[in-house]
């Protein structure tokens, strides 16, 4: 089975256009990005001949495409349990529990997100990672957003790439912040440590604001907004300017415990095993109906716990 046979002339209208960009307008439910990914694959010739993403067409170009069908094995269904806050022809709205990975990779190559939803809707496995969009780290809870078919996918990475959506989070920091701001900064893989993230003028541009929502003796609970989705950006940020995400185990240093905090306290955030985030509200416009729409998932028990034991020792 193929993902997609076909053959385009290109009339004279696309004439002196890249060819990723004529193949992308001839082809709109495909980003560009994946038009570009076929190319180098060499799934793409120009008059039967192999050819490059920048490389111009001209009227009378045969364009070739034999795209195969790329499952993997480790893409098979399984029966993964998180929560569906919301189903349509285009879309789903899951919350992600804490544990869950979101797609397969290294030393996780089953139990995913990605396995659960293939389980849900077969029809995903003809979409780039079963129609995930962005993601949400192992430990992290929250909102996330599904295509079901290509134009959706498409539409919800045009939003994503435009800093269109919205995405709220709630974390509780070691120390307590003084107030709210923004953090602007680039982010790049560790230098020295490749299984993290850190700060580095050279990265790619992050930014993140959020604001104190309540301070406690030694921790404070914050919401925060990104406009851009790097990898760790939330941990990466609060750990730079100090008020690293209490339980996170990359980048929350040693965790001490502060002096003379109560043992009741002591016991729930020790039994607290990781970071405390929360993408806890998701936005966006909706792929068919075009209007906006909002989703919020809520906390799951073991940060309520901890957010009612913090309360209760302040």
């Amino acid at each position: 089975m193929k993902l997609i046979q076909q053959s385009f002339q290109i009339e004279k209208e696309l004439a002196g256009n890249r060819l990723d960009q004529a193949l992308h307008q001839l082809l709109p439910d495909y980003s560009r990005s994946r038009i570009q990914q076929w190319i180098q694959q060499g799934f793409v010739c120009i008059n039967h001949a192999r050819c490059k993403p920048r490389q111009k067409v001209f009227s009378g170009d045969l364009v070739d495409l034999d795209v195969p069908e790329q499952t993997r094995i480790s893409d098979q269904p399984q029966p993964i349990p998180f929560e569906i806050l919301h189903q349509d022809e285009d879309i789903l709205v899951v919350n992600k529990p804490a544990g869950l990975v979101v797609h397969p990779a290294a030393g996780h190559y089953d139990g995913t997100l990605v396995n659960g939803l293939l389980q849900h809707d077969p029809r995903l496995e003809q979409l780039p990672r079963a129609g995930i969009v962005h993601r949400l780290d192992k430990d992290t809870t929250g909102v996330m957003v599904v295509a079901r078919n290509l134009s959706a996918h498409n539409w919800l990475v045009e939003q994503l790439q435009a800093r269109l959506v919205k995405r709220e989070y709630i974390a509780i920091t070691q120390g307590v912040v003084t107030a709210g701001r923004s953090i602007e900064t680039g982010i790049a893989r560790h230098p020295q440590n490749r299984k993290k993230m850190s700060v580095q003028e050279s990265g790619k541009a992050a930014l993140t604001h959020f604001q104190v929502v309540r301070k406690f003796g030694h921790y404070s609970l914050i919401r925060l907004q990104l406009e851009t989705g790097r990898t760790h950006q939330i941990r990466v940020h609060m750990a730079h300017i100090n008020y690293p995400l209490l339980g996170d185990p990359v980048y929350g240093g040693r965790g001490r415990i502060p002096a003379g905090l109560d043992p009741a306290l002591i016991e729930v955030v020790r039994d607290f095993r990781r970071q405390a985030l929360h993408a806890e509200r998701l936005g966006f416009v909706h792929p068919r109906s075009r209007e906006k729409v909002s989703f919020e998932a809520s906390w799951p028990e073991d940060l309520r716990r901890l957010l009612e034991a913090l309360i209760a020792y302040d």
